[in-house]
């Protein structure tokens, strides 16, 4: 008997958990729309000049050591 009471609240138990799954919550508030984008491009403007500073760091730090050189490459 006790083992049968185990059995009903455990197929209950799943079939509520299914139940719950399928139905969709009725205290659901909707949603309101994203905000459109308002990038007027000054991020990327930025990301570009940061790119462009550290491609002159490089070359900077590149070149230098030739100028203290003993040797002439060019």
């Amino acid at each position: 008997m006790a083992a049968s009471k185990i059995v009903v609240s455990i197929l209950l138990a799943i079939f509520a958990m299914a139940l719950f799954n399928f139905i969709p919550c009725v205290q659901a508030q909707d949603l309101a729309p994203a905000p459109a984008p308002t990038s007027d491009g000054t991020s990327i403007d930025q990301g570009i000049a940061y790119v462009l500073m550290l491609a002159a760091l490089f070359l900077t730090y590149l070149i230098h050591p030739m100028d203290a050189s003993p040797y002439n490459f060019f």
